[in-house]
């Protein structure tokens, strides 16, 4: 299938003949996106691909439960971004860190990261961006990188669309902030 129309693809995962190529086309449109929106939240190029790997795996094992009502993407993201906490809980767990602690860790990966080629301003704004409580970090990646509507953020994260502009808002000003501190301009 040259072009991806979601309602074709939708169809065939219905068939299970065709549910293996529908699937493959799914992974072909948004494995690049799933992957950027992952390593903003880890930040790490092993560990988002070794998350994203584990998100269409979730996804195929899943799929039978997809019967789209949301989109493709929606569906996605959520495990996309359920599997990023499960990861970030883990590695706190694991390392028995405090939260500044992990967060700290994570800065120090990206600072480590042969895959990361980013100027001074990215890599202070990636730190930023870490620096913010995981809900606001993912409502914020999502708005600005992505730039979906709240709505849609809505239906990934289970959060009013009120509260989800409160956090975008709560997590601009705290970026803002640290760029001061930093001693950077925006």
């Amino acid at each position: 299938m040259k072009n991806y129309n979601e309602k074709e693809i939708i169809a065939l995962l219905q068939e299970p003949e065709h549910q293996r190529k529908a699937f493959e086309c799914i992974v072909n449109e948004y494995s690049e996106q799933l992957y950027w929106q992952i390593r903003r939240m880890v930040l790490s190029h092993d560990d988002a691909n070794d998350i994203l790997q584990n998100t269409f795996i979730k996804a195929w094992l899943n799929i039978e439960y997809f019967r789209g009502d949301a989109q493709m993407s929606t569906w996605l993201y959520r495990i996309a971004l359920n599997e990023c906490l499960t990861f970030l809980n883990k590695q706190r767990t694991s390392n028995q860190l405090s939260i500044d602690d992990s967060d700290a860790e994570m800065v120090t990966k990206l600072e480590g990261d042969p895959y990361f080629d980013g100027d001074e301003i990215q890599k202070t704004f990636l730190k930023a961006i870490q620096s913010l409580p995981e809900k606001q970090r993912m409502v914020f990646n999502l708005k600005y990188f992505k730039e979906m509507k709240y709505e849609d953020i809505s239906q990934i994260l289970g959060t009013s669309i009120g509260a989800l502009k409160a956090s975008y808002h709560h997590a601009v000003k705290k970026i803002e902030a640290f760029f001061k501190e930093e001693d950077l301009n925006l």
